[in-house]
């Protein structure tokens, strides 16, 4: 069996390094990075912090808030209501605002590799 080239083009002869580089693809990764980076600092922020007062303050996180619920239980279930909270705030995002580019860049190179065919 011969070993394909580095060289060789894919399959539609569709350039996707030059699709990458192109403005539509540009502009879909800096919206979804816009999204993402921010988001994921803001929650590890939040996530450390929880350990942090986990660790040095114990006294905070084990004052009772309502029966035997305590404040470090509730910053705990915090934690998930966040994570899905960014979720389902992710998903809005994308569906407004990312998806319809990357119908877009679907759809062209479809169109492309249909010529090419």
């Amino acid at each position: 069996m011969s070993e394909p080239t580095i060289d060789a083009a894919p399959p539609g002869d569709i350039d996707y390094i030059a699709e990458e580089q192109s403005p539509q693809f540009v502009e879909l990764k800096r919206r979804q990075r816009g999204f993402v980076f921010p988001m994921a600092i803001a929650f590890l922020v939040w996530y450390f912090a929880y350990v942090l007062l986990s660790s040095f303050a114990p006294e905070f996180m084990a004052q009772q808030v309502w029966g035997h619920v305590t404040m470090g239980l509730l910053l705990g279930l915090g934690q998930f209501v966040t994570t899905f909270a960014i979720t389902m705030t992710y998903v809005a995002y994308a569906n407004r605002k990312l998806d319809p580019i990357a119908e877009e860049i679907r759809d062209n190179l479809e169109q492309k590799q249909e010529q090419a065919a």
